[in-house]
């Protein structure tokens, strides 16, 4: 696949499992994201080595904090070569203009999209934050801005992705976790959908994590996910 639409997402704190399954997965089949626990215990050289290895990274670290930290903290992921990086929306505009700032001052163009709200959250979760009106009224309002402030696109539930795309344009990438094949528990996330209903949203790129880390054979999940976008239609 050229474009592979499936992202694994690598929630380990152990650096001989996330090896384990990348020597089960097939690059070009599927890109990988690495998160604050990967990160924080491995750092750099567990891009490199996932790099090396011939896939693709999301490093998923969603920057918040005043705009020149997160302008370098940007540029310094761009460095490590990285397939795309995130912040989150909540910092406010001025912050995303840094940020894009960042990613413009590095050699390595990475991608840039913004966390909207998180697909762990409900209302009762945002209400509590200070956030009001109806869930996908405010991830609407935060994608906008990421949108008017030039970056590639946003993370956001694959449920709200169809509302995204009428105020986007077909560039404005939609990265959508919260991803359960059929009949695959929920876990922690409140707001999901299968593959097939994600990109039938509008969703660009699917973030799954256990169920194909946690299964048997993971690249035969992944091939059937895969296999199921290609067929959707």
């Amino acid at each position: 696949m050229n474009d592979p639409k499936v992202i694994v997402a690598l929630d380990y704190d152990d650096r001989i499992a996330v090896e384990r399954l990348l020597s089960n997965l097939t690059p070009g089949e599927c890109r990988v994201k690495v998160g604050k626990e990967l990160f924080t215990h491995f750092g750099p050289d567990i891009i490199k080595y996932i790099q090396d290895s011939g896939f693709e990274v999301f490093l998923d670290l969603k920057f918040h904090d005043i705009p020149a930290t997160v302008r370098k903290a940007c540029k310094a992921a761009c460095s490590l070569g990285v397939w795309m990086l995130n912040v989150h929306a909540l910092g406010g505009r001025e912050m995303l203009h840094a940020a894009r700032e960042g990613v413009g001052e590095s050699n390595h163009k990475s991608k840039l999209i913004a966390v909207t709200i998180l697909t762990s959250s409900n209302v009762k979760d945002i209400h509590q934050i200070g956030l009001h009106g109806e869930l996908s009224e405010n991830v609407l309002r935060l994608a906008s801005m990421v949108h008017d402030a030039q970056l590639d696109g946003v993370v956001c539930s694959a449920q709200e992705a169809s509302i995204i795309r009428k105020v986007t344009n077909d560039e404005f990438i939609l990265v959508s976790p919260g991803i359960r094949p059929s009949g695959v528990q929920n876990n922690d996330q409140k707001r999901v959908l299968t593959p097939k209903e994600a990109l039938d949203n509008g969703a660009n790129y699917l973030v799954i994590g256990r169920p194909i880390t946690q299964a048997e054979n993971p690249n035969r999940v992944l091939q059937d996910i895969n296999r199921e976008l290609v067929n959707r239609i």
